[in-house]
């Protein structure tokens, strides 16, 4: 790894990232969660964002556990820095059910400090700063992923006794996942 934390060229990992993970508890998860998208998107389709849990080279599907949860994810990334969310964006929030095998659980802002990330400033900094800590978020989840790992449990940057699960769509893991019901149009103007 460079000190940034990214793999070196030809893809070797840092072996320390790696047993630190193999020491975080793992287990199935299977539930509900929470996911808006735009209107015509399906909502079990991953992609590759390049956000806090992906660095553009994992099909991830971000969810939460509530639909509180879910509602202050969107929220947060339509502001960014904004005094109002663009008018002409229009988001459908779907409450999904899935089935993981392996989920890497991180269940405290403090278990994510023991893989290197910073407790004191996490889902604190503006989006704009979001460079200062999305690179060892990635890297953790990158990690996760090459262990086998088909998601991960982490708390949410907005409110942490709120959970988000990432779903690694790739994984060859027979992840599972459907609607289970749409919940409507969400007005991100007034939703808190």
């Amino acid at each position: 790894m460079t000190p940034t934390g990214r793999r070196r060229p030809g893809g070797i990992r840092d072996r320390s990232l790696l047993d630190l993970i193999e020491a975080v508890p793992t287990a199935p998860f299977e539930g509900a969660v929470w996911r808006s998208v735009r209107v015509g998107q399906d909502p079990l389709v991953g992609g590759r964002p390049g956000g806090r849990w992906d660095d553009g080279t994992l099909d991830v599907l971000y969810t939460s556990e509530t639909r509180e949860g879910a509602v202050a994810e969107r929220r947060f990334h339509l502001y960014q820095g904004q005094p109002f969310p663009p008018s002409r964006v229009r988001y459908e929030l779907f409450e999904l059910w899935v089935s993981l095998k392996s989920v890497v659980r991180f269940e405290t802002v403090e278990a994510l400090a023991e893989v290197g990330l910073s407790a004191e400033g996490y889902g604190r900094l503006s989006y704009v700063e979001r460079e200062r800590e999305y690179p060892r978020s990635q890297e953790v989840a990158e990690a996760c992923a090459f262990l086998g790992a088909d998601g991960l449990r982490a708390p949410s940057a907005r409110d942490v006794t709120q959970g988000n699960v990432i779903v690694f769509c790739e994984q060859p893991t027979g992840i599972e996942k459907r609607i289970v019901r749409s919940h409507g149009l969400v007005d991100f103007s007034r939703a808190r």
